[in-house]
């Protein structure tokens, strides 16, 4: 991927830092964050689906019991799995009915992971929220960080509504959505250094 196309790149920095003193503030005392990035497919997908509502630790436990289970983490074998093993693998009924619907959706091609690099972030929602379990939240996360999208803003992650109300005068759900528009084009690069700021400022990175 060309340095350009990614969310974290010099030119956008300048961008965002010029135009919003409060990400000026945030480089001055913690620098620039790192370019979060996954791989684009089913496994990145499904992990994020895992982190919906819990920790990331959590999320991580629970994809690397259910990963050292399964001889391959892909959609078939996802949906060999019976109730029981799912629990075993501290994976959720409702998380379960995602991972196969998600799987299930895969399997009978209705959505195709190379395509989805195509199509514009609007497309991509539509696609990924036809699928039982993917809301608005696990779409924004998978295109910020499998597709690199750079102007979209999570307003259901709560580290980063807790970051603007630390941060600013913003407190009500209008004033963020007010807050996160003024933000574009560049509100993926913005959320990335909200989440930085929270992540340093609790000494989690």
């Amino acid at each position: 991927m060309r340095t350009q196309s990614r969310i974290v790149n010099k030119l956008d920095i300048q961008k965002l830092t010029t135009s919003h003193k409060l990400f000026l503030k945030i480089k001055e005392k913690n620098g620039i964050p790192p370019n979060w990035q996954r791989p684009e497919g089913f496994v990145s997908l499904s992990k994020i689906i895992l982190e919906q509502q819990v920790s990331l630790a959590s999320a991580e436990a629970h994809f690397i019991k259910l990963n050292n289970y399964l001889p391959e983490f892909s959609p078939s074998e996802i949906l060999k799995l019976t109730d029981e093993e799912m629990r075993a693998c501290q994976i959720s009924r409702q998380k379960s009915k995602y991972l196969r619907a998600l799987s299930q959706s895969v399997l009978n091609k209705e959505l195709e992971f190379d395509s989805l690099s195509r199509m514009s972030s609007s497309e991509v929602r539509s696609k990924l929220t036809s699928i039982k379990g993917i809301g608005d939240w696990t779409t924004d996360i998978y295109l910020m960080f499998c597709l690199q999208s750079k102007d979209i803003f999570p307003l259901g992650d709560v580290a980063l509504i807790t970051t603007i109300k630390e941060l600013t005068n913003v407190k009500t759900e209008v004033g963020i959505i007010r807050f996160t528009k003024n933000l574009k084009p560049l509100r993926s690069l913005a959320a990335y250094f909200l989440w930085y700021y929270y992540l340093k400022e609790r000494n989690r990175i």
